[in-house]
């Protein structure tokens, strides 16, 4: 079974930045981002194959998020800029093992990490 390993997460002031970073045990092609605050739903925000440079984004982040990959260690990165109070989440790494790679698929991942919260304050 692959596990996923988070790091990062933490407090902010909005407008600043935070990383995240997963490592998988093993090797999955697809890897990403979730986040879900109490009483909604789990939102995809970010995916990307490991081993290829095309990045998934949902709108609420783009321009503001990257993910970025490191096929020889496994792991995929979020950086996190220009944060609101609407960031405010536990954020869950995911990942998926067959060859294709998207954000509508990764909603259907094969693993999933246990989370780091992420809080930004006005």
């Amino acid at each position: 079974r692959v596990q996923l390993s988070e790091s990062g997460g933490g407090s902010v002031q909005a407008g600043g930045s935070l990383e995240l970073s997963c490592q998988a045990s093993e090797y999955v092609y697809c890897m990403g981002w979730f986040r879900q605050v109490p009483g909604k739903e789990r939102e995809g925000i970010a995916a990307i194959a490991l081993g290829t440079v095309v990045p998934y984004y949902d709108d609420s982040v783009k321009g503001r998020f990257t993910i970025s990959q490191d096929k020889a260690k496994k792991t995929v990165s979020l950086q996190m800029s220009a944060l609101r109070p609407e960031d405010s989440a536990m954020y869950y790494c995911a990942a998926r093992g067959d060859d294709y790679c998207s954000l509508r698929l990764l909603k259907a991942a094969d693993y999933w990490g246990q989370g780091t919260q992420v809080t930004v304050s006005t």
